[in-house]
């Protein structure tokens, strides 16, 4: 468990490009930015210290005029959220390649995310792709209003028509999984122990589930996007997806393994 009210230490993209050791994230203080907040929670489970970095906002510098993530980009040749730093390496932007990173960095005695075992493997990784992947869970949730993100993510008529059967789909499969695992006396997606699978799922899982303040505090910045992920849960076919056993794997993984209460920065709010 860590302190709600602990306030962490940004530092700036220059301060962090300019590094030549160790782990560095970028983050939006108060904001649990979905994959952000996902790799922060790998990273918590293979032991690997990180040093956050301010993402830079997107729009253009009312003082000096010009593109805001202008140095992100010659940087890294992206733009998105979390970009991921570690030594002289390259910039990962790319959940695969970071979950690779953190595999191989976590410390000695951290559970292994990425199992030895091939055939759990892919099992693992192909959870992870519907639910993190091109027309996925979360591409899909995105796409479940109009927003700026949402053009970004390939919005149209069609597009927002489908968009909640899809996300359900992910929902229900999972379900299944862990009905599975249920019988086997397993409270894990696949196999005996945590993956990768049950770190991604629970933490993209709040995006149609939100936990209690306990789990993940509310602040100034999040509480909009928290009632917006509150109101996907209500959408009827994914409401009826979201079975008691998808929430309490949920709220099993998070509390057991992960940064709770997430530490976010930000102007935390009394709930």
């Amino acid at each position: 468990m860590t302190d709600a009210s602990e306030q962490p230490k940004f530092i700036t993209l220059e301060e962090a490009a300019a590094m030549t050791t160790g782990t560095r994230v970028t983050f939006i203080p108060g904001i649990p930015a979905l994959y952000a907040e996902a790799l922060k929670n790998i990273c918590y489970v293979k032991g690997v210290p990180l040093i956050r970095v301010l993402h830079p906002l997107m729009g253009t510098d009312k003082v000096t005029g010009k593109d805001r993530q202008a140095r992100l980009y010659e940087l890294t040749s992206q733009t998105s959220l979390p970009t991921m730093f570690h030594d002289t390496e390259r910039p990962r932007n790319v959940w695969l390649e970071q979950l690779g990173l953190a595999e191989r960095i976590g410390a000695a005695d951290a559970p292994r995310l990425i199992p030895a075992d091939l055939s759990q493997r892919v099992e693992v990784m192909g959870l992870c792709e519907i639910v993190l992947g091109e027309d996925g869970m979360v591409w899909n949730m995105r796409i479940l209003a109009d927003s700026p993100l949402a053009q970004k993510y390939g919005y149209s008529d069609q597009a927002n028509a489908t968009a909640p059967q899809k996300v359900a789909a992910v929902i229900q499969l999972l379900d299944q999984k862990l009905a599975v695992q249920e019988e086997r006396d397993s409270p894990y997606l696949v196999g005996t122990s945590i993956t990768a699978a049950d770190v991604y799922w629970a933490t993209m899982s709040m995006s149609v589930s939100p936990p209690p303040p306990e789990i993940m505090p509310v602040t100034q910045q999040n509480r909009g996007m928290l009632k917006y992920f509150g109101l996907n849960g209500q959408i009827p076919v994914i409401a009826e997806a979201l079975s008691p056993r998808i929430k309490k794997h949920q709220r099993y993984i998070l509390t057991n393994y992960c940064e709770t209460p997430a530490v976010l920065g930000g102007d935390p709010l009394e709930t």
